[in-house]
């Protein structure tokens, strides 16, 4: 019989800042697309006699990140080496915050699998430089030969966030959750892009299984797992196992494994007993880094409104379901973008359906101000005009896609296609009553001698007359009109 057990996960996410030079030179960090080799200096490929100097900036984008963490932030801090030796690390060592980080004893609140909130603790935020990557043959079209392999150091020395969890985490689910809750957090910060499939945020997770009974697996940590869908599926992967193995009597080795998306499996990198020793020590050419209270105050003040309380924030004020503010407040842009159509005017929950079900369709990837298809102000005004009953929903629509092909007002949009707004009533809707009466007289005749016990007719009537209007009337002035020509 099976025993039963749970996981236990802790991740460790790289979150590359976004800082316009590197972490300890005025080298630029758009490494992406750059011609391989040109954005270096001799401080950030290790060359003899250069000194690192620190870069504000990024120091102030991990306070942010740490604050926002619910971390308590250690005004002394310093630099480490961290010694190894690979091919794109020139100088082999690394520069990192090891002994003293800059950011620790955090919590971030996710939901559990049962839907209910959890607070994952934050073991630490330091701050790091980033190594060179390596180009292999085949990969490149400058290179000839499948066998080279070259070495682009534009990346190396780009500053890096590592925020390392406690081992708090219980199943994939919750994983993926927790890395989705970082990335929308550095998002909100605008300390980071969050991109994985870019590398701007990259994740390792260390993983064992604890059974009820007392045993234990030995942890292994799993690497190169690029996306949210494949870290749920390999962490999901190496649960089974474990438990596989220690329910077979065999062990987990403690190493480091690599997640195959192709294959959907972990292969085995190297053993924990063969890591490297990585020999930390202080780096001798940074002195300590030592913040002031009051640096630390006006990060504090400056940052925005977070996901978290926007998020319980628009269940309470607007009164939307959590459905709909899943996806509202995942982005802070989208979430701005939202309230400023409230702000023009239109109903909070109006403004979120048109957002969910047309706004969205048009963008893909993130919704910066330059990627929005219209205007707050002018969509406003078309959920405005719908909601006062001047154009139909129908209308609205048909009118929204001329917005947007024409970059038009609604007015405007509705003048170009020869559309009304405003309410057919009085007169005018009474003469067509009377034309669709007049049109129908075989189904009137049915109503008025008493056969209509369901009023289907009627109900069919008033259908014709609401379609000959584009439903631009008052469904009550409709159906009183009807009763008095029926008599």
């Amino acid at each position: 019989m099976t025993a039963s057990y749970h996981p236990v996960i802790g991740l460790e996410i790289h979150v590359q800042l976004n800082s316009k030079t590197k972490l300890f030179c005025r080298c630029s960090t758009d490494y992406i697309g750059a011609v391989p080799n040109t954005n270096i200096c001799p401080r950030c490929t290790g060359q003899v006699g250069s000194l690192p100097v620190m870069n504000e900036a990024v120091v102030r984008m991990g306070v942010r990140g740490g604050l926002a963490l619910n971390c308590h932030i250690n005004l002394v801090t310093r630099f480490d080496r961290k010694n190894y030796f690979y091919a794109d690390l020139p100088k082999a060592y690394q520069i990192s915050e090891f002994y003293l980080p800059l950011a620790e004893h955090g919590t971030l609140t996710i939901t559990d699998d049962d839907g209910n909130l959890k607070k994952v603790g934050i073991t630490r935020l330091h701050l790091e430089e980033d190594a060179g990557k390596l180009v292999h043959g085949g990969s490149d079209g400058r290179i000839v030969s499948s066998t080279q392999s070259f070495v682009d150091f534009n990346r190396s020395g780009v500053p890096l966030a590592e925020i390392v969890s406690d081992p708090d985490l219980r199943s994939p689910g919750e994983a993926k959750r927790y890395v989705m809750a970082i990335r929308r957090l550095v998002r909100y910060l605008g300390i980071s892009d969050g991109d994985m499939e870019r590398g701007s945020m990259r994740c390792d997770a260390n993983i064992s299984v604890k059974f009820d009974d007392g045993r234990w697996s030995s942890r292994t940590e799993v690497k190169n797992m690029n996306s949210l869908k494949a870290i749920e599926s390999a962490l999901a992967y190496e649960i089974q196992r474990h438990i596989a193995l220690v329910e077979s009597g065999r062990h987990v080795t403690a190493e480091t494994r690599n997640w195959d998306d192709a294959n959907r499996v972990t292969t085995a990198s190297r053993s924990k007993e063969e890591a490297n020793d990585y020999r930390y020590f202080p780096e001798p050419d940074l002195p300590p880094l030592v913040l002031t209270q009051d640096f630390v105050d006006q990060q504090a003040r400056s940052l925005p409104e977070l996901p978290d309380a926007r998020y319980q924030r628009y269940l309470s004020q607007y009164g939307l379901p959590a459905e709909d503010v899943d996806v509202l407040y995942e982005s802070r842009e989208l979430g701005d973008y939202f309230e400023e159509i409230v702000a023009a005017g239109a109903s909070p929950r109006k403004a979120s359906n048109w957002i969910l079900n047309d706004v969205l369709r048009l963008v893909t990837g993130d919704f910066s101000a330059e990627k929005r298809p219209m205007s707050p102000e002018r969509l406003a005004g078309l959920i405005k005009l719908n909601e006062d009953g001047k154009i139909s929903t129908t209308q609205a629509k048909e009118l929204f896609e001329v917005m947007i092909a024409k970059n038009m007002t609604a007015e405007e949009a509705a003048k170009a296609t020869n559309q009304r707004i405003g309410a057919v009533e009085g007169s005018e809707l009474g003469q067509i009553v009377e034309k669709v009466l007049a049109a129908n007289a075989d189904v009137l005749e049915v109503i008025r001698s008493g056969q209509d016990k369901k009023d289907k007719k009627r109900k069919f009537l008033q259908g014709l007359i609401m379609r000959e209007v584009k439903g631009q009337a008052s469904p009550q002035e409709v159906s009183a009109l009807l009763d008095e020509k029926i008599g």
